[in-house]
């Protein structure tokens, strides 16, 4: 089955602005995180006015590491050429790992100059970043700049000759794919945020999940190959993987508190066991 989209990616033009639905969707879902970020911050001990603080550099940042990534990503050589072209961010185009990495950047920040706790500015980030990816992604569909291999079966096709995607030509789904991946970390992440400890483990549950989820998806996404039959995202994939598992085994280690009460526990349990040998050994050695 064939969903054909025939919108058109400009919502309106008023004057020489233009006004693209992926813009809007963008503002939504940072709007909608940072609701989500609000509601989950207090019980976590974080001032919600300074979380605004946090919430704008990390939406600047993020958009800026959103864009040079896909500019990476997708044909920098047009881009080397077209300067201009790099910071049309409302035209669409941005690559979610390097939103990643910039929001990411703008959180260590934040919280070395209005001290507030990383890992648990981590794990707000990881909620407010799911549901607002899921809101975005609608902007891709409409766009057309996410697409999926060709197909002669299910597919979205563009008919809008102002589209970003390949017009008039059926194409796997894949900002749809994207879209209920993101919805989904998100549920996952909402249901795990009061049962998952210490903090910061769960932004790394996000991380590790995401990026299992990038590796997959772009096996039916139509970009450039760049090394060993891998796309640029996969391998990113590959790298964070490998590099957030050293820091969830840091996380999980024995605290030093958690070390002397086993250590104690321990000692304790040997005592008795001793007393109870040695009792058990005198009590044969009387006479019946």
């Amino acid at each position: 089955m064939l969903i054909k989209i025939g919108i058109d990616p400009v919502l309106v033009t008023i004057g020489g602005l233009k006004i693209h639905w992926y813009g809007i969707m963008i503002a939504l879902g940072l709007y909608a995180g940072i609701q989500v970020a609000l509601r989950d911050a207090p019980r976590r001990g974080i001032n919600t006015d300074q979380l605004m603080n946090v919430a704008l550099l990390a939406a600047v940042l993020g958009i800026v590491g959103g864009r040079l990534y896909y500019v990476v990503q997708n044909n920098p050589s047009f881009y080397l050429q077209h300067p201009a072209q790099i910071l049309a961010v409302w035209q669409g185009g941005m690559a979610f790992f390097g939103a990643i990495f910039g929001g990411g950047v703008a959180l260590v920040i934040s919280a070395w100059r209005w001290r507030m706790p990383l890992w648990s500015l981590l794990d707000i980030g990881a909620l407010g970043l799911t549901i607002g990816q899921a809101i975005g992604r609608v902007g891709n569909i409409i766009n057309g700049d996410i697409v999926g291999y060709r197909t002669n079966g299910w597919g979205f096709e563009y008919t809008n000759p102002n589209t970003f995607g390949p017009l008039n030509t059926p194409v796997q789904p894949a900002s749809l794919y994207e879209l209920l991946i993101s919805l989904a970390l998100f549920l996952v992440l909402w249901n795990l945020r009061t049962r998952i400890h210490p903090e910061g483990m769960l932004a790394m549950i996000y991380l590790v999940l995401y990026s299992i989820s990038q590796f997959f998806i772009f096996f039916v996404r139509d970009n450039i190959v760049i090394l060993g039959g891998l796309k640029q995202a996969q391998v990113t994939s590959l790298v964070v993987i490998a590099l957030t598992l050293p820091v969830i085994a840091y996380l999980l280690r024995p605290r030093a508190g958690e070390r002397v009460g086993r250590s104690q526990a321990g000692r304790a349990h040997l005592n008795l066991a001793q007393g109870a040998a040695a009792e058990a050994e005198a009590s044969e050695q009387r006479p019946g």
